[in-house]
């Protein structure tokens, strides 16, 4: 490895690094939403270790937080994790991975290491090194901010009187607001909000995000249809 690859290797491992700090603040309103929704401490840590999707991971929470069934909240959680799936086939042929090292990289399999390692895609090597950075960063600073936001919400005797019962549609909208880039996105989100807020009354918590999907699902078909 040549002084030029080295210095490409120490900065996508400074920006692994940075991203896993960023992303792990996150964490500790999901360790904190977790208590108040009454998981415990245990509960919260092994969602975190084990699922490791912070968008699934609030809608989990969310729903059973708010009294919605495990089978709503569990369908909610994967349609929420169907990309990840979708990242693992994109980043197969760079990642050339078998046995034990797929079932560890699968866990790892999020936005932020794909995004990394896409974005060094021009030398393979330093593309997987990035992936691997990136994920296990985010892993590690995820986890110790579950575990730092879980502890302070158990020590707070009315967690909601700081207004963390509200942390889910607040964590929901910052990971959506990024993602909203031109009028087609906006439209669909903008439906599939306003068909949940007419089905909340009426159904039970988390059947409206479920239904709220199928805005989405229609859209792509006839998008794909007109093709």
């Amino acid at each position: 490895m040549n002084k030029s690859s080295d210095s490409r290797r120490s900065t996508v491992t400074r920006n692994a690094i940075g991203v896993g700090l960023a992303t792990g603040l996150y964490g500790i309103s999901f360790g904190a939403l977790a208590v108040t929704s009454g998981f415990s401490f245990a509960q919260a840590q092994v969602l975190s270790l084990g699922l490791f999707s912070g968008a699934s991971q609030f809608a989990v929470v969310g729903i059973m937080g708010a009294g919605g069934g495990a089978l709503a909240a569990i369908a909610t959680s994967s349609l929420l994790g169907i990309r990840n799936g979708l990242y693992a086939l994109s980043l197969a042929r760079v990642l050339k991975l078998s046995g034990i090292k797929k079932v560890f990289a699968s866990q790892i399999t999020i936005d932020e290491s794909t995004a990394m390692s896409v974005a060094n895609v021009d030398d393979e090597e330093l593309s997987r090194w990035a992936f691997w950075a990136t994920g296990i960063s985010v892993f590690v600073f995820w986890n110790i901010a579950t575990a730092i936001g879980a502890i302070g919400a158990s020590l707070i005797t009315d967690p909601k009187s700081f207004g963390l019962d509200a942390a889910v549609g607040a964590a929901f909208l910052a990971l959506l607001w990024p993602r909203l880039i031109n009028k087609q996105i906006r439209y669909i989100a903008l439906s599939a909000a306003l068909l949940a807020i007419i089905l909340i009354p009426v159904v039970r918590p988390g059947l409206p995000v479920l239904a709220s999907v199928l805005i989405a699902v229609i859209i792509g078909l006839r998008n794909s249809g007109s093709k």
